[in-house]
């Protein structure tokens, strides 16, 4: 969390010090809470009387504000299930990532032991072979 303390552009700097070598995926979220501040303000303004006491006239401003205010509730949180939508999406992503790769290696090993499997017994078969074969000329 970074409160900002002065108003403009920041920077985000991710470190690949740690190693240059392996590779890496890195995942970040940003989230502005500027709208929740905006609201708070607005409450603040709002709670000069009771709204409900008033003339007619009145009561159905505060209706329609408790709309607005409604409104703006369900847009901050459809907007904080997207970000948390995304930030699924992208785990899956990478853990799918993860999977096809060791997929790949596992695929590639098991091949490598089937040749070598199918070569010793190849080797074993020639051995036994040699065993019992008469190397003595037949005379007649």
């Amino acid at each position: 969390s970074v409160e900002p303390t002065e108003a403009g552009d920041y920077k985000l700097c991710f470190d690949n010090s740690f190693s240059t070598i392996s590779e890496k995926l890195v995942f970040f979220e940003l989230i502005f809470d500027s709208a929740q501040e905006e609201e708070e303000e607005e409450e603040e303004d709002g709670d000069e009387g009771d709204g409900w006491a008033a003339a007619p006239e009145d009561a159905l401003d505060v209706k329609i504000e408790d709309i607005k205010e409604s409104i703006e509730t369900m847009k901050s949180r459809l907007e904080r299930s997207i970000q948390m939508q995304t930030l699924l999406r992208a785990f899956e992503a990478r853990d799918r990532n993860l999977q096809e790769s060791n997929l790949g290696r596992v695929n590639f090993w098991s091949a490598v032991n089937l040749a070598v499997l199918v070569v010793v017994a190849f080797l074993q078969v020639y051995t036994l072979k040699s065993l019992f074969e008469d190397k003595r000329t037949a005379r007649t």
